[in-house]
């Protein structure tokens, strides 16, 4: 009875099971128990949690990226019939397991590249909550996808908006994409007031509950450029065809304007397990206890334009996605690395701009990358942004003490 029961429940790999969209993603898994199945749980630290998860989903296979808490994963869970791997080639292999149907992408940065490269050559379907992944290979993801015919289904929750206003229109020319923003915890913030915002406020978003890496993209817009370059890919337009609206509320995920002037648009609570839902449903839609739209409190939905001026790593993203070639995996680099030091309070916000856009300059531009281009890049723009932030927390340390 129970072999018959775990054929037809979807088998799910989920990569950061331990992060925001992990965490959700096992919500929406234990709504829906008789349809999908955690087969496999990755996490890069936080073993506590993952040992947790573990007892309570029972997957096949549990992996730890840092291979030092590998010992302490394993005799928490030596009681129980769960494969137990460390390190990031582990989770390279364990992603092309055959009974997993899906792999959920939900690990942070260019760390996600390799799996999900794994996953698509071996026919999983893949739902997308990764956005570099796209940032820095969307040209040789998209190409991967179609060779092997595997589906990409965005999770984050703007490209899942595109993706549901774009369902029945195939055929129809798309004449734009217009991706809201909330404008984050600065968006009222002048040029001044943003010279020294601190760590504590760029994490408090008004909307979201995210992990820190993408809050803090989120607070400098970052995170809206890198979905801009995403959308891209995702959905076949040109760079010009991608408009942002900033819309505090975040009611409105994001819109999709036909050749005939018609906007489309996906509205829905803040709130992540519905694009997780929905990825792993699709094409069909099921019941959710996730809270309702309530139309009689959404009295004020307001739209700004974007200001790039206060907020350049927009205008950095729009420029790597016009230059192409391996320009975005530069500045997915360079911003890894400043946002990491931001975070340990080593460089300023407006900072880190700076830094991008140095790096821009400095990295080798490669027209037509490769994969081992690619990981060549990621190394350098690295190497670059980490000498860069070095001469800045000079240059700032003396002045905060």
């Amino acid at each position: 009875m129970n072999i018959e029961n775990n054929k037809k429940k979807k088998q799910i790999a989920i990569l950061g099971s331990t992060g925001s969209i992990g965490t959700q993603a096992l919500q929406v898994i234990e709504e829906h128990p008789d349809l999908y199945e955690a087969y496999a749980l990755t996490a890069n630290n936080r073993v506590e949690l993952l040992i947790a998860q573990a007892r309570k989903f029972q997957p096949e296979v549990v992996v730890i990226a840092n291979e030092e808490k590998y010992s302490e994963l394993k005799e928490a869970l030596s009681d129980l019939p769960i494969k137990v791997y460390a390190g990031t080639d582990a989770i390279c292999q364990i992603v092309e397991a055959g009974p997993i149907d899906m792999v959920l992408t939900a690990m942070v940065g260019y760390a996600g590249l390799k799996p999900t490269i794994n996953a698509i050559r071996a026919k999983k379907a893949i739902a997308l909550a990764n956005k570099e992944t796209l940032v820095v290979a969307g040209e040789l993801i998209n190409q991967l996808a179609q060779q092997y015919r595997t589906p990409i289904l965005p999770v984050d929750s703007e490209h899942s908006a595109v993706f549901q206003c774009l369902a029945g229109e195939v055929g129809n020319p798309i004449e734009k994409v217009i991706l809201t923003a909330s404008g984050g915890p600065f968006r009222t913030c002048t040029l001044e007031q943003l010279k020294s915002v601190t760590k504590a406020q760029a994490l408090k978003h008004p909307n979201w509950e995210m992990g820190a890496k993408i809050t803090i993209d989120s607070a400098s817009m970052m995170n809206k450029g890198f979905e801009v370059i995403e959308a891209k890919w995702l959905f076949g337009v040109q760079p010009s065809q991608i408009e942002v609206v900033v819309h505090p509320q975040s009611v409105i995920h994001s819109m999709v304007q036909f050749e005939d002037g018609a906007v489309k648009a996906q509205l829905g609570m803040p709130d992540m397990r519905l694009p997780i839902q929905y990825a792993f449903s699709y094409p069909d839609r099921i019941s959710s206890s996730f809270e309702r739209l309530d139309f009689a409190k959404c009295t004020n939905l307001t739209f700004e334009q974007p200001d790039t001026k206060r907020f350049r790593n927009l205008a950095l993203a729009y420029e790597a996605m016009y230059r192409g070639g391996n320009m975005p995996c530069i500045v997915n680099a360079a911003n890894e690395v400043v946002v990491a030091s931001f975070l340990k309070d080593g460089i300023s916000f407006l900072g880190m701009s700076d830094v991008i856009e140095k790096t821009m300059e400095r990295a080798m531009f490669i027209a037509n990358p490769t994969y081992d281009d690619y990981v060549a890049t990621d190394a350098e723009a690295r190497r670059i942004a980490s000498e860069l932030v070095c001469r800045q927390s000079l240059c700032v340390k003396p002045s905060n003490s």
